[in-house]
């Protein structure tokens, strides 16, 4: 089995959970066969103490087909 891997970057207002899950779920309308996911990092745009919002990198493997 060969995988490939790409970095997707999610948004969210809410978390940064709900930033990874929107990466995956952007990724997953184009690509086929998604196994796993690593967030990479995270990140907060901020208005001072104020979060605008979530940033998650996310990388995302899957297989590659033959």
């Amino acid at each position: 089995m060969t995988q490939k891997v790409i970095e997707v970057i999610g948004t969210s207002k809410e978390s940064f959970a709900k930033a990874a899950e929107l990466a995956v779920k952007e990724a997953a309308k184009t690509v086929r066969g998604i196994k796993w996911a690593h967030v990479d990092s995270l990140d907060m745009q901020l208005d001072g103490a104020k979060v605008l919002e979530y940033r998650a990198t996310t990388k995302i493997y899957f297989n590659v087909e033959h």
